[in-house]
């Protein structure tokens, strides 16, 4: 059990990592793995398995059923999928709403992986790490900074570039059954604005990300 539970309602900078900084996404089909699954357990009680979910002429209704259910477990503003690690902006709806969804989406990609690569053993860390965000504000600032990662970690010169992460979905370039975020329910975006603001700190989180290889932690 967490020392401070999580509360329904609030938002929280979802983040976990793989153990030893293993490559948990190989291909592009492991990432979209990733994103069916994060679409398919924020449902608390699905209506079909999901290998029937995973098949594309599903995704679409499956989407419209549930754009406005109350059998939610969170809302998903925004995500980024890394070589080894995820992160996540969440808002729990019902008690241990992230907890549960986090469970069910960490395992389900483990038994996967760990089928597709002939492996055993656990993939993640112990135990998903989680900070509130206080404002809307915060939320905007934590999408831009969660949005340039794979620029900051130099895996892409533009976020754009990187097909594995949310920003796609804030500039309106992806359809409908490929959507995973509901993040107009909190902020409201226009995309030639949004692109501009994240591109205003790329070239300013990528050197700070520099200058922490400096210290110690």
């Amino acid at each position: 059990m967490r020392k401070y539970p999580l509360i329904e309602g609030k938002v929280y900078h979802t983040f976990t990592r793989s153990i030893a900084g293993f490559e948990i996404f190989r291909n592009e089909s492991d990432f979209q793995r990733m994103g069916s699954m994060l679409s398919y357990y924020k449902v608390k009680n699905p209506p079909a398995k999901f290998s029937i979910f995973s098949d594309i002429k599903n995704k679409e209704s499956f989407y419209q059923r549930h754009l406005n259910s109350n059998d939610d477990l969170v809302d998903i503003f925004a995500y980024c999928f890394m070589p080894t690690h995820i992160h996540l902006i969440l808002r729990q709806l019902m008690k241990d709403g992230i907890s549960i969804f986090m469970g069910k989406v960490l395992n389900s990609y483990t038994r996967f992986f760990n089928l597709k690569n002939k492996r055993k053993g656990p993939l993640w860390e112990s135990r998903f790490k989680n900070v509130e965000v206080g404002t809307d504000e915060q939320l905007l600032h934590l999408t831009r900074y969660i949005h340039l990662n794979p620029v900051t970690a130099n895996l892409v010169e533009d976020p754009g570039d990187w097909h594995f992460s949310s920003y796609k979905e804030y500039l309106g370039e992806k359809k409908l059954e490929e959507n995973i975020c509901n993040y107009s329910r909190l902020l409201d975006i226009v995309p030639k604005d949004y692109k501009k603001f994240v591109s205003s700190r790329k070239e300013y989180q990528r050197e700070l990300a520099g200058l922490k290889e400096l210290f110690l932690d």
